[in-house]
């Protein structure tokens, strides 16, 4: 549904709308004017009282009192004056190949099901509403005080609001949820406070709550590179993300979702060897095969558009560091470690011993040759030092013992081939470039902070491997990434360079760097894969959790940094 001037009135007559999430929320408001009026719009995928098992989306962790609604509603409430409002809908379903086939279910058409490619949803207004072929339409003028409203739905039943009032109950539900949902929140009272807030919420909205896990991004195929062909589906949980997950959860004292999480990891699937796959669909799927669909265009000309991502099925050794670090913070916090947790330990710590001489991949998924990238052998020293500490949680010293030795291996190894003649660490042990993920090295605590091979590689970076101050993962003329075509720099490598700067005591440079980046954020504050300098625009999957995970360790190590600067 949408504002529209009235006939006599050029539509370039109506203001640019303003839009914003209602505070502590996401519920999005956004308001209208036009030259006879001023329209309120509220929209929200609304959350209402748990009414038993649910079965859209059956939930493989304990239910809750609130559950999701399966619709999506919006109002439109007339402030002042009058305006026209009009309702369109025109659904395509399986990308876009299957248009929607209408009919009424009620007589007094306020209520109809559109259904293609074997599924149905059902649009119910208070406007009578008209179909034109494969979509449908309505049209209300109103005045000051009045309002309407549309739902989408796919609940069970099909089952939908039927009034206004029931749908503005929806979204007040909705908006309390939210609120109270953040209010157990541990949120710093500090000048960044609203962008912690918005990072907390969107990676709460990325969260499939059925099982706990955490998409990367609710999008596919947005460019990484203008026109190009870096376009990837990452509607897909990312092992490799637990690390981080885990940091950000437990920092702000969201201790419940973090334990959905690792029951997550501990229920999925591994491979034949026991291995953990780099990747899985947010209900456990393993098998991710990527499709084209090379009938359609995708943003801004965009091909091609990706449906899945082959990455699931490459060797990437740093997902083994990942999930035990992850496993370490979770244990700590919670001053437990499940049963069912340790087998996964001994599995990867084991898998990581075995493939860490191998090459692989590298944490960003390269299309070229294997190489012996310094982050894989890093994440691979994380995967064993983690185990062995966990090892000695559990009473196994003999394990912890063994660990501990294979981690000190890989830790020499990567001083002995992993540098280079400057001190700086290189991207994989047959080049000198660059590459932004050796910044892991001074978030894991590879080496002191205070080590001169620390310092150096960050400054290295901030340096070499930026353009005005953002941070690239590496250049792309330099890397073997099996691609075409230049990329964005990339946001969650310029947060870890605020973290980065902030552990080796550069507290003010990681300041003026993380308040440049709050400012590229999108007008509602979330933040995509990437950010363009030379446009101002974000690039790629969006909203990114990876990029929104970053932001909040960077803002957690600065806001530790300044409490302490205080005290001392």
């Amino acid at each position: 549904m949408r504002p529209a001037c009235s006939a006599s009135v050029p539509t370039a007559s109506t203001t640019r709308p303003a839009r914003d999430y209602e505070p502590g929320t996401n519920v999005l408001v956004t308001t209208w004017r036009t030259v006879t009026g001023w329209v309120l719009v509220r929209d929200a995928l609304t959350i209402g009282p748990a009414n038993g098992p649910d079965p859209v989306t059956p939930h493989s962790r304990p239910p809750y009192d609130d559950d999701a609604d399966h619709f999506f509603v919006r109002t439109v409430e007339c402030l002042e004056g009058h305006v026209d409002v009009e309702l369109i809908c025109e659904p395509a379903f399986d990308y876009g190949r299957t248009p929607a086939s209408w009919s009424f279910v009620d007589d007094r058409q306020h209520v109809a099901d559109g259904t293609g490619a074997g599924m149905t949803v059902r649009l119910r207004s208070d406007m009578a509403m008209g179909i034109e072929g494969n979509r449908i339409r309505g049209r209300r003028r109103l005045k000051s005080g009045h309002g309407v409203y549309c739902v989408l739905s796919w609940a069970d039943q099909l089952a939908t609001p039927g009034s206004y009032d029931e749908a503005r109950e929806c979204i007040d539900h909705t908006t309390s949820y939210w609120r109270n949902w953040l209010a157990s929140a541990r949120i710093p009272d500090h000048r960044w406070r609203d962008a912690l807030q918005r990072s907390a919420i969107a990676v709460k909205g990325l969260t499939y709550m059925p099982t706990g896990a955490t998409v990367a991004a609710l999008t596919t195929s947005l460019p990484e590179t203008p026109g190009g062909e870096r376009n990837w589906d990452y509607r897909f949980t990312w092992m490799r993300d637990s690390s981080f997950t885990m940091q950000a959860l437990h920092y702000l004292n969201l201790d419940w979702e973090a334990d959905e999480f690792m029951q997550f990891v501990a229920d999925i699937e591994p491979n034949h060897d026991g291995t953990l796959q780099i990747m899985y669909g947010i209900d456990g799927r393993r098998d991710l095969t990527e499709k084209t669909r090379d009938e359609l265009s995708g943003y801004g000309g965009a091909r091609p558009v990706r449906v899945g991502n082959s990455a699931y099925s490459q060797k990437q050794n740093d997902v083994f560091g990942a999930v035990l670090d992850s496993v370490l913070l979770h244990t700590r916090r919670s001053q437990r470690m499940p049963k069912r947790l340790w087998p996964i330990v001994t599995s990867q710590a084991d898998a990581a011993e075995k493939v860490w001489r191998n090459p692989d991949q590298g944490i960003w998924e390269a299309r070229g040759e294997p190489q012996h990238y310094v982050s894989s052998k890093l994440m691979c020293w994380l995967a064993m030092d983690r185990a062995s500490r966990l090892a000695e949680i559990r009473g196994h010293p003999d394990s912890a013992k063994r660990w501990a030795q294979a981690a000190k291996d890989v830790h020499d190894d990567i001083l002995t081939h992993g540098v280079r003649d400057d001190g700086v660490l290189r991207q994989h042990y047959d080049t000198d470039a660059l590459d932004a993920s050796t910044l892991l090295a001074v978030l894991y605590n590879f080496l002191p902070p205070s080590d001169e091979r620390m310092r150096k590689t960050v400054e290295a970076i901030a340096k070499d491997l930026t353009e005005d101050g953002f941070v690239l993962r590496y250049r792309t003329d330099e890397t073997d990434d099996g691609l075409s075509g230049k990329e964005g720099s990339f946001l969650i490598c310029s947060f870890w360079l605020v973290s980065a700067l902030t552990a080796t005591g550069e507290v003010e440079r990681g300041i003026e760097l993380m308040e440049r980046l709050l400012k590229v954020g999108s007008p509602l504050g979330l933040f995509a894969e990437e950010f363009e300098v030379k446009t101002g625009r974000h690039l790629g999957n969006f909203p990114q959790a990876f990029s929104h995970l970053a932001l909040i360790q960077a803002a957690s190590r600065i806001v530790l940094a300044e409490r302490l600067a205080e005290v001392s």
